[in-house]
């Protein structure tokens, strides 16, 4: 776990249900901080536990995992030479002697990408009714179910996002902004929830969403509880990949504890603006995110934080 927060797009910079696409630098596609043992040890733990729960894919989809598997594998041991490295032809990461096994076995190329680093991935393939979500290796879901999304189009997957749903017009820019992006201009986004706990697996079915609506239950029914919150930031990025033309989605999670903000020296001016987006949200948004019970309580202790 980190322990100084590396984004903070509740500072303004990344508003809630905004699309907010930002050019990426392919540099800092992928990220390593001190979670990175920790993490990737999780998404072993998690593969091995949920197997058929946290990776899909299409029969046809193959040469595209494979295509994302050679990208890493080239992009990895130069960017982070002290962590991975190529012995012969075979891929080492530094603490992971286990992996040599993973990456030597009958996985999918994506399962074994998604093995080598904190990020989830997801490819993206175009078809009739826009882009669908064709393969995903996804072991730490921020409150969604990837079976329940395999092979529907990004409208489908949005459906229950304020604004978002099938013939929205941010449902129209997502497809046109997908259909414009480039090869060599990939792209990289924020967003943000507030979490009970530090799960890295935090699915969130359908069912269990809408009954969570209709209960509205407090997570953090005393102010002491929400000090203990953790602040879910999600940073994504989206890279077409040249040879399939399908797009590689890139989730990967930092778990920060909303008390870490107390060490900060801008931390007036950040849990001030936290605090503003929070009452911004109105009741449709606050009950997708899951904070309709406990918004004030958290603006309190956000409002407390930026007068320490």
């Amino acid at each position: 776990m980190s322990q100084y927060p590396l984004h903070t797009p509740y500072d303004g910079s990344s508003k809630l249900f905004a699309i907010g696409l930002k050019q990426l630098d392919l540099a800092s596609w992928i990220e390593i901080d001190d979670a990175f043992d920790f993490q990737l040890a999780e998404k072993r733990r998690i593969h091995a536990v949920h197997g058929p729960k946290v990776f899909v894919q299409e029969v046809d989809t193959g040469d595209a995992q494979a295509e994302v598997l050679a990208l890493l594998a080239d992009h990895l041991p130069a960017r982070f030479p002290r962590r991975y490295r190529w012995g012969g032809d075979v891929l080492t990461v530094a603490g992971h002697p286990e992996l040599d096994v993973v990456l030597a076995s009958d996985l999918t190329p994506l399962q074994k990408a998604s093995l080598l680093v904190q990020e989830d991935l997801i490819l993206m393939r175009r078809g009739e009714d826009g882009w669908r979500l064709a393969a995903g290796a996804l072991c730490f879901p921020s409150s969604w179910v990837l079976t329940e999304k395999f092979g529907k189009p990004m409208s489908t997957i949005h459906q229950p996002v304020p604004g978002f749903g099938p013939g929205t017009r941010n449902a129209d820019l997502i497809d046109r902004m997908f259909d414009r992006l480039q090869v060599v201009q990939p792209v990289e986004r924020f967003n943000w929830s507030i979490q009970a706990g530090d799960a890295l697996y935090h699915p969130l079915s359908n069912t269990a969403r809408i009954d969570h609506v209709t209960g509205r239950p407090a997570r953090f029914p005393e102010k002491q509880d929400a000090a203990r919150a953790f602040i879910r930031v999600e940073r994504q990025t989206l890279r077409k990949l040249p040879a399939s033309g399908d797009i590689l989605f890139t989730i990967r999670i930092h778990m920060d504890p909303i008390a870490l903000l107390r060490g900060r020296t801008d931390r007036a001016v950040l849990a001030a603006s936290f605090a503003d987006q929070l009452l911004a949200l109105s009741e449709e948004q606050l009950d997708y995110k899951g904070m309709t019970a406990d918004r004030d309580r958290l603006v309190d202790l956000l409002r407390e934080i930026a007068r320490s």
